[in-house]
């Protein structure tokens, strides 16, 4: 038990928070381990700002029990304040400030003072590459900037544990990568909950993922395990000639394990199409051999195997 504990930074444990009527979070279960970025997903009213407030004692959970590092936050919430940096959609910047007179206000919050308040806002100029930026004016900076002064404020106190909601909305794509190195950088030596909608930045950044709907954990795994057990079957991309659309779709259906089939756009007078197999074995073979059987032409043939895209919409659709 002590060895397990000692392993876990966070303990969600029958979690439950209700708005009057509304049921928002519902008997949450699940632990974050020390150093592990843990990527948090879900669509728009699935639970997760409301999970992350609580965990970060913005608001009072219904029922449950929720410990950092062992410590309960209801018994001691000020003392796992101390041990959490929070990052939220929206950072909480002032605009009128410079960047190093924010830190440095951030920091005294925080109960920082004289040279290991320096010596921080240091690291995080150098950490978050905002040494040039120091005499900056918040409000002149960019988003990306902007992001990196929100994740300073965050870390400024050197917590444990790290919560980014939405790290980076807004950015542009060069701005993007630039944020998910640094998390990576700071996932090695800090726990990180990583809440985004962009798949693709979780599925890159995150060592495991934890998807919530209604307010329930409805999957959880790493990227891998997620899509393997999808349930999703398996889709080739094909492209090809010889035949017209209808007839080579018709074709391709009668193939073994064929589930269903859909039409791409390919120039000229080759089809390009998606073939879906309603099970985990390779029918690649088999397609091929149809293709050559029909005495058609083919360019491409390429299985693809579910992405984190297409598991989320198909636990969450029609939410």
């Amino acid at each position: 038990m002590d060895s397990q504990s000692n392993s876990v930074m966070l303990q969600v444990q029958n979690l439950n928070k209700r708005f009057g009527e509304v049921h928002a979070v519902r008997d949450l279960n699940f632990d974050v381990r020390k150093g592990e970025i843990l990527g948090f997903l879900g669509p728009n009213g699935a639970g997760k700002t409301t999970t992350m407030r609580i965990i970060t004692c913005f608001i009072s959970l219904t029922s449950g029990a929720v410990k950092v590092d062992g410590t309960d936050i209801q018994s001691n919430d000020l003392l796992v304040r101390k041990r959490i940096g929070y990052l939220p959609e929206s950072a909480p910047l002032y605009n009128d400030m410079l960047v190093g007179e924010y830190l440095k206000f951030v920091g005294e919050i925080r109960g920082l003072t004289g040279s290991q308040l320096d010596s921080r806002i240091d690291d995080m100029f150098q950490v978050c590459g905002l040494g040039h930026m120091a005499r900056r004016p918040i409000g002149k900076l960019s988003k990306g900037y902007r992001q990196r002064v929100g994740l300073a404020q965050a870390m400024l106190h050197n917590p444990d544990l790290l919560i980014l909601d939405e790290p980076t909305s807004g950015l542009d794509p060069n701005q993007i990568v630039e944020i998910r190195q640094l998390i990576k950088r700071i996932g090695q030596e800090k726990t990180v909950i990583y809440c985004s909608h962009i798949l693709s930045e979780v599925s890159a950044t995150c060592s495991r993922i934890l998807i919530i709907n209604n307010g329930s954990i409805v999957a959880k795994g790493t990227p891998d395990e997620l899509t393997a057990q999808s349930g999703s079957g398996n889709r080739y991309a094909m492209r090809l000639r010889g035949a017209e659309q209808d007839v080579i779709e018709s074709k391709l259906r009668e193939v073994p394990g064929v589930s269903g089939t859909r039409l791409g756009v390919a120039p000229g007078d080759w089809v390009s199409l998606s073939v879906f197999s309603d099970g985990s074995q390779d029918i690649g073979e088999q397609l091929f051999k149809s293709v050559v059987d029909n005495g058609w032409s083919l360019a491409e043939l390429k299985r693809e195997t579910a992405s984190l895209e297409d598991v989320f919409t198909q636990l969450t659709r029609g939410q």
